[in-house]
C-alpha cells in the first residue's frame, strides 16, 4: 500500500509538472494568470517556495500583457509580493516603487509602502560595511511612516527604523574608536579620536553609546597630552579635564568613572608638577 501511494503521488507530480510546463509554453494568457495567482496563495497557505518560484514564472510572462489593464492592479502587486515572499528583494523594492507609481490610489498601496521600505531594510549589511541600503531603507520607512503615521505597519516600521539607526550610530563610534585605539602607534589619531567622539556626541544625542563616546574622548584627550611634547603638554592636559568634567556632568555615577578619575589624578599631579 505504501508503494503504490509513493507511486500515485510520483504520477500525479509528474503529470502537474508536465502541465505546468505545457502551460509556460502556451500563449493561453488568462489561464496563466488564473494558475498563477492560485500558486501566489497555495504558497502563502503553505510557505512553499517552491509554489512561489512557479508562480514567479508565469508572472514574468503575464505581467507586462497586463499592464493598462483592470488586473494590471492586482498582478503588479503580487508579482512584486512573490519577489519579496522569495527574498529577492532588490528585485521586490524596485517592483514595488513601480507599483506604488504605477497606481497611486490602490487599496494595497500602504502595504507596498511598506514592503518597499522592509526591502530595503533586508538589503542593509552588517555595521562595518557601506550603509547606503541602511540609509535607503531608512528614508523609506521614514515616508512610510509620514504618509500612513497610523498605518497596519506603523510600530514595525518604526522598530526597523530605530534598529538600522543603531547600526548607523555603531558604524560612526566605531570608526572613532579605531582612531583611539591606533592612537598609541600614532599620536595624531588621538586627536583625530577626539574630533571624531565631538561629532558623534553631536550628531546622536540619544545614542545608546553617547556614554562611551564622551569617556573615550576624555582618554583620547588624556592620552594625547601625557604623550605630547613638555611645550604642549600643559594646555592639553587642561583640555582634558574639561572632557572629564562634561562626563561628569551628565553621568554622576557612569561606567568609566573609576577608570577617569585615576586618569584626573593623574592629570593633577602633572600639572602640579609643571
Amino acid at each position: 500500500m505504501k508503494k503504490a501511494f509513493l507511486l500515485l503521488s510520483v504520477l500525479l507530480l509528474s503529470v502537474s509538472c508536465s502541465e505546468y510546463q505545457k502551460l509556460l509554453k502556451s500563449e493561453d494568457t488568462g489561464e496563466k494568470y488564473t494558475t498563477a495567482e492560485q500558486l501566489y496563495n497555495e504558497a502563502k497557505e503553505e510557505e512553499d517556495k517552491s509554489k512561489f518560484r512557479k508562480a514567479l514564472r508565469l508572472f514574468e510572462q503575464i505581467v507586462p500583457k497586463y499592464r493598462g489593464k483592470p488586473q494590471g492592479e492586482k498582478l503588479s502587486f503580487l508579482f512584486a509580493d512573490t519577489y519579496y515572499q522569495l527574498g529577492d528583494f532588490y528585485l521586490s523594492s524596485y517592483q514595488f516603487e513601480r507599483f506604488q507609481q504605477s497606481y497611486p490610489n490602490s487599496e494595497k498601496l500602504q502595504e507596498a509602502a511598506f514592503k518597499k521600505a522592509a526591502s530595503y531594510y533586508e538589503l542593509s549589511p552588517r555595521y562595518d560595511l557601506d550603509q547606503t541600503d541602511t540609509r535607503k531603507a531608512i528614508t523609506e520607512l521614514q515616508a512610510y511612516l509620514n504618509t500612513f503615521p497610523e498605518g497596519e505597519y506603523a510600530t514595525r516600521a518604526n522598530e526597523l527604523a530605530t534598529e538600522l539607526r543603531i547600526k548607523l550610530e555603531k558604524k560612526a563610534f566605531e570608526i572613532a574608536k579605531q582612531y583611539h585605539t591606533t592612537g598609541l602607534a600614532r599620536a595624531g589619531n588621538f586627536r583625530a579620536a577626539i574630533t571624531s567622539f565631538d561629532n558623534f556626541i553631536k550628531e546622536y544625542p540619544g545614542s545608546p553609546f553617547r556614554e562611551a563616546a564622551f569617556y573615550y574622548r576624555f582618554d583620547a584627550a588624556y592620552q594625547l597630552a601625557i604623550n605630547s611634547f613638555a611645550s604642549l603638554m600643559e594646555e592639553r592636559l587642561e583640555e582634558a579635564k574639561t572632557y572629564y568634567e562634561a562626563y561628569v556632568k551628565r553621568y554622576p555615577e557612569g561606567e568609566y568613572l573609576s577608570s577617569m578619575n585615576a586618569s584626573l589624578e593623574d592629570i593633577e599631579t602633572r600639572l602640579q608638577n609643571l
